[in-house]
């Protein structure tokens, strides 16, 4: 390729995911390995997966038997090859006894305004950290704002924004958008605007379908 073929990829995600962050870490990889090739532009989408909990989040251990049926054995088995998979994807993620899982809402109000400061990334990442390293609540104001401050965005605006229900609207239209679209489990991908990439990959599956539908582009 004489020279690096335009990629839209469209992330959508959520926070308290932890195969959303395994996910990009091993899609950040593959295009390391496509430098030159691939000049992608990412752009975080919401997803929420517990849309109705509420602030106080939920055992973690509880919330999976609800939702999967897992006895607390196979709970244990699957936080534990996710802890693998994040250490062997770059991050640490990191599960106790005491483990809970929080509405995201309010996460995702203040990553569209990232977007728009051009550091949803950052943010995004920062979340990730805060919520698996940190074992903090990512719905949390003062969790927002201090990592809102912790990649240059504004903690006094983020605050204002935190203490309204600006940007609702607009989180909420994303998020009918892409369920509309057949999105219905996160993380998934859209290159593009048209090829769905779904589940944490290993690099060089993204590595490989990124290559397919560059090639596709260059011959269009």
């Amino acid at each position: 390729m004489s020279h690096p073929t335009k990629m839209q990829i469209d992330i959508v995600s959520d926070v308290v995911c932890p195969w959303c962050i395994i996910g990009y870490k091993h899609l950040e990889q593959a295009l390391a390995n496509l430098d030159g090739q691939i000049d992608a532009k990412l752009r975080w989408h919401p997803f929420e997966l517990n849309p109705d909990m509420g602030p106080d989040g939920q055992d973690l251990k509880e919330h999976i038997h609800e939702k999967f049926g897992l006895s607390p054995d196979q709970s244990a088995e699957n936080r534990a090859r996710i802890q693998t998979m994040g250490e062997n994807a770059g991050f640490e993620i990191r599960f106790s006894s005491d483990s809970r899982i929080y509405n995201t809402f309010d996460a995702h109000r203040v990553l569209y305004w990232a977007g728009k400061k051009g550091k949803q990334t950052e943010l995004q990442l920062a979340l990730f950290a805060a919520y698996f390293q940190e074992a903090e609540n990512p719905g949390d104001h003062g969790v927002l704002k201090r990592c809102c401050e912790e990649v240059g965005l504004s903690p006094e605006e983020a605050a204002e924004i935190l203490a309204s229900d600006k940007f609702a609207s607009e989180v909420r239209a994303e998020e009918e958008e892409f369920k509309n679209a057949g999105i219905t489990s996160v993380p998934t991908y859209v290159v593009n605007g048209k090829y769905a990439i779904s589940g944490g990959h290993p690099p060089e599956v993204f590595e490989q379908a990124l290559s397919e539908i560059a090639r596709g582009v260059e011959e269009a």
